[in-house]
Formats: structure tokens, C-alpha cells, sequence
């Protein structure tokens, strides 16, 4: 073991409490009887000698939802094959298993990774098997790249992302990231930027591929358009807006902007409703009682409650529904972007012919806010009373939201192709049996 590697498993055991902690705090949000401490040492049932397996290892329910066109295209491209699919959180195991439960397919599973010790990373490699490992944008742990290339197993980096703040993380971690990134056989960046800090940080160029974000290749399913329009119809005619993936600190901006955008003195919308859907769902609770504070008369969709024509709020507190609530809308908010979190996927919402909103927080989505910028297809606002005053301008001129909706929609068909060049490059890493 390099001396990085083993001053970083050193820590890792250092902290262990700390990270204990919190791995029971996410275990608790699970219905799950295995002890966390199985959950997380690899202690995973042994793929049968002979059997074929793929690993994508995803962060959390956004990853999992970004990953969605890959984890598809995998299971039509490689049926003799299964897919493990961990991720880090239970939010994004609830995606896993919501995925695999609409697909009727056993082939797709869910494990939670492995804490990144060496025995832990080790035994999970060596019991889940796989011809392939693939780790998606940033989920670099050095133990298990390790595991990786110490049994054979090709890795590779998919949708790999790297912003400017991360890197100067990175960066003073080199000598670690070096050795890790070593054990990565193909990085496929989402862009030019985004490879060159890759490179910078020791990952050898002639491994990296710029293939562009398969945050474009996110399509329209029918089936949720309909259950949009569905919900639209049951909606009625008011103005809506979604607020997707919100955190805290941001809630209480969202709410101020509703408010002046249902009291505004030259164009009030009183009958105004906004879907508020908060990223994680221990908030829940947390929110609809903000709301109630605030004075904002709320509903709340999972118990089956529906808005009245007094309710304010409509909150989205269920899972894997924000497409829907986003097709059913005539604006969106995406969240993360009045707080200092970086953003959330802003393409979601163009996908389904919505007009963006965000804030001016947007290192994680860089790229992809310059390129509907490019198109003028993206509002922006720095505050809650900018975010009143764009929405009551927009609700004001049906013209406007159109043009803003097809050109978001134009943007993410025009820049769709990644999942086409990652398949490729996967499948020189493959070895056939």
C-alpha cells in the first residue's frame, strides 16, 4: 500500500465513530433488518462462479436519476449480464429499487457501497465479481479503485465531472488522487474543463475521453407526460410553479417570493400555487411546518391530500415523482441555487418543454447552465424578489414561457450523443467470454 493510501485508510479508521454515526442516522431511513455494519462492510451475498456482472456505483437519487439513461441502455445492450447499482444514501437506494420495480427486472439490484477500509473494499470486489466497475462523475474512493485493479476488474469514471471548487479540494489531496485515479482504465468527461482538471490531478490523458453530460440524454417517458397532464387537468388553470430539490435556508426565500407573487400590488396572482419539493426527505416534516408559519395554507401530496383553491402549497414530499410535478407545471425552480449547494439538474424541467428558473448558485451545473444561457433558455435571479418579479412577469406573457420551453427543450435534443459515446467506450473495456 503507497504511503497515500495508507495515511488516508489510517484516517478513515481515526474517524470511524464519525462515520459510523451517520452511517446509522442513514441506516434509520431504510426498512431494511440487515445491521448497518453488514450493510457496509461488503458483506454481500457471492456472485455464483460464471455468473456476469456489472457494478455502477451512483452518490445518491440524483446520480441514480442522471445515471437512468445508462442503467437502460446497459440492461437492453448486455442481457445474459446483471447490474449491481449501490449508492452511498437509502434516498438513493429508494431510487434503485422505485427503477427496478417499474422495469420488472431482476437483473437490476441494489447494495449500499462499502465503507471505503481496505478489508471492507476488498471483500465486497472480491464477492460482487464484476467484468466491469464504473464509478459516475466524482465518486473516487481509493480503496475501492484499488480492490478494482488488484483483481482484474476494468474501472471506469462515466459522466465524469470535476468543478472548479472540487478540484481545489483534490488538489491538495494529489499524491492520493494520483495513486487512485491509476487504478481508472477509461474517464469519460462531460467536458474539456472538466478533463483537463482530471489531468491535472494525475489521471493520464491518452485514458481520458471528452464525451460530453448524459444529463442530456434524459428523455420524455409518455407514460409520465400523461400522468403530468393528468395532474395538470386536476390542477385547474391557476398559475403553477414547481420549486424542485430545495434545501434548507432556501425554502424561506421561495415562500417570500410566493407570497409577493400572490400579493404583488401591480399584478397579484392570489390563486397561485407552488409545488415546493425539498431534495431530501427527512426534511419533509421540516418544511410543511415552515410553510404553516409562514402563512401559507399547505398540502401535502403523500397523504393523499389535494390543494384547495386557498392552498398555497402543494408540497411534493414523495419520491421519484419531481418529472411529473415539473411536466404538470407552468415554470420551474430548480433548487440548490439560492443557497451556496452548486445547483440541481436544470435540464430535467427543459426536458419536459418547462421554463427554467434558478439562482446565481450553479458551480455543479457550470456546463449546462452556459449552454441554455447560449440559447436563451434559462432565467436567472439573485434573490426572492427577483424570483417574484420573473414570475409574475412570466405568468403575465404565455408567449414568453412557450418560446422559453422550446428552446430548453431544443437544448437538451441538440446536445444528446454521451450515452452513445460512453456505450462505446465501455464496450472496449468489456472482455468477452
Amino acid at each position: 500500500m503507497g504511503w497515500p493510501r495508507g495515511l488516508y485508510s489510517a484516517l478513515l479508521l481515526v474517524l470511524a465513530p464519525l462515520i459510523w454515526r451517520r452511517i446509522r442516522r442513514e441506516h434509520a431511513l431504510t426498512d431494511s433488518r440487515q445491521a448497518p455494519r453488514e450493510l457496509r462492510l461488503g458483506r454481500i451475498p457471492e456472485t455464483p462462479s460464471g455468473g456476469r456482472m456489472l457494478w455502477l456505483h451512483c452518490a445518491s437519487v440524483g446520480e441514480v436519476q442522471a445515471a437512468r439513461p445508462l442503467i437502460e441502455a446497459m440492461l437492453e445492450r448486455y442481457p445474459e449480464h446483471r447490474l449491481t447499482l449501490t449508492t452511498m444514501t437509502a434516498t438513493g437506494a429508494e431510487r434503485v429499487q422505485a427503477l427496478a420495480a417499474s422495469r420488472d427486472d431482476e437483473r437490476l439490484v441494489h447494495r449500499f457501497v462499502p465503507l471505503d477500509f481496505p478489508r471492507a473494499a476488498a471483500r465486497f470486489v472480491e464477492r460482487l465479481r464484476p467484468e466491469l466497475a464504473l464509478f459516475f462523475e466524482t465518486e473516487l474512493w481509493p480503496n475501492l479503485l484499488h480492490a478494482c485493479r488488484r483483481h482484474g476488474v476494468p474501472v471506469a469514471v462515466i459522466n465524469g465531472r470535476l468543478s472548479p471548487r472540487a478540484f481545489r479540494g483534490y488538489r491538495r489531496l494529489r499524491p492520493l488522487m494520483r495513486e487512485a485515479l491509476a487504478c481508472v482504465d477509461w474517464l469519460a468527461a462531460k467536458s474539456a474543463a472538466d478533463a483537463e482538471r482530471f489531468a491535472r490531478l494525475g489521471m493520464a490523458e491518452e485514458r481520458i475521453d471528452v464525451v460530453g453530460s448524459l444529463k442530456f440524454d434524459i428523455t420524455r417517458d409518455d407514460g409520465s407526460l400523461e400522468v403530468s397532464e393528468r395532474l395538470r387537468t386536476r390542477l385547474g388553470e391557476r398559475p403553477i410553479w414547481v420549486a424542485g430539490s430545495t434545501h434548507e435556508g432556501e425554502e424561506t426565500a421561495l415562500l417570500a417570493a410566493h407570497a409577493r407573487l400572490r400579493e404583488n400590488h401591480l399584478t397579484p396572482y392570489p390563486e397561485a400555487l407552488l409545488v415546493l419539493v425539498p431534495r431530501h426527505p427527512q426534511r419533509f416534516d421540516a418544511v410543511a411546518a415552515l410553510c404553516e408559519q409562514t402563512g401559507m395554507p399547505v398540502a401535502r401530496r403523500s397523504r393523499g391530500e389535494w390543494p384547495k383553491s386557498t392552498t398555497a402549497v402543494y408540497l411534493g414530499d414523495t419520491m421519484g415523482e419531481l418529472l411529473t410535478l415539473y411536466g404538470a407545471a407552468d415554470l420551474a425552480f430548480v433548487g440548490g441555487s439560492l443557497v451556496p449547494i452548486g445547483g440541481h439538474n436544470l435540464l430535467e424541467p427543459a426536458a419536459m418543454g418547462v421554463p427554467v428558473l434558478t439562482g446565481p448558485e450553479l458551480a455543479n451545473f457550470e456546463e449546462v447552465a452556459e449552454v441554455l444561457r447560449g440559447a436563451d433558455a434559462l432565467v436567472e435571479v439573485v434573490d426572492d424578489r427577483a424570483l417574484a418579479a420573473a414570475l409574475a412577469k412570466l405568468f403575465a406573457d404565455p408567449a414568453e414561457r412557450c418560446r422559453l420551453g422550446e428552446a430548453g427543450r431544443v437544448v437538451v435534443a441538440a446536445n444528446r450523443g454521451a450515452l452513445a459515446r460512453t456505450l462505446e467506450g465501455l464496450a472496449r473495456l468489456l472482455r468477452p467470454k
